[in-house]
């Protein structure tokens, strides 16, 4: 066939004749198809797209304009461009920028560290200043994580006079950190 009669079919597909669109599928779709299948690299996906290419050129022959070009260069266009789109398609969507604060590090930054570092400084020099035996029963319970239990049978006191030493011993921190 000739890029006449493929001009001359394209020319009457637009006016809907079910026949020259059957005529046009016969003679081009086994280059269409090859055009697809080279891009998507599935056959499957490849007959797919074919259809909806022929689907495309049925609604779109409207805008075929007859020059000297080549028709089946239109036609492979189509094919290409639509193959082209379903890679597109399979992409995953890309995420919303503002989704990334969910995903920010759980690390604290450089300011901060620096704010820790200070507070921590602070938090030493007024456990310094408690007694030795509090200092270290405040320490083994809020920073190791010593039961009052285990610190009233280190210490060896009762487990009520213990939570009366870290009870009192948090509200001189307090108020020297306040300072």
């Amino acid at each position: 066939m000739t890029p006449q009669d493929i001009t001359k079919l394209i020319v009457r597909v637009s006016l809907k004749d079910r026949a020259a669109f059957d005529s046009l599928y016969r003679e081009t779709s086994a280059k269409l198809f090859g055009v697809c299948l080279r891009i998507l690299n599935d056959r499957g996906e490849a007959e797919e797209a074919l259809q909806e290419v022929f689907v495309k050129i049925w609604t779109k022959s409207d805008r075929f304009a007859v020059s000297d070009l080549s028709p089946i260069s239109w036609l492979v266009a189509i094919a290409r461009n639509h193959a082209i789109d379903v890679i597109r398609a399979r992409r995953p969507a890309t995420a919303d920028i503002d989704a990334a604060v969910d995903i920010s590090d759980p690390k604290p930054g450089p300011e901060a560290l620096a704010v820790a570092g200070g507070e921590s400084e602070r938090v030493h020099r007024c456990l310094d200043e408690l007694e030795n035996d509090r200092a270290a029963a405040v320490r083994g319970a809020y920073i190791e994580g010593d039961s009052y239990f285990e610190l009233a049978e280190r210490f060896a006191v009762p487990l009520n006079t213990m939570r009366t030493w870290l009870r009192r011993s948090l509200i001189k921190l307090k108020e020297c950190l306040e300072r």
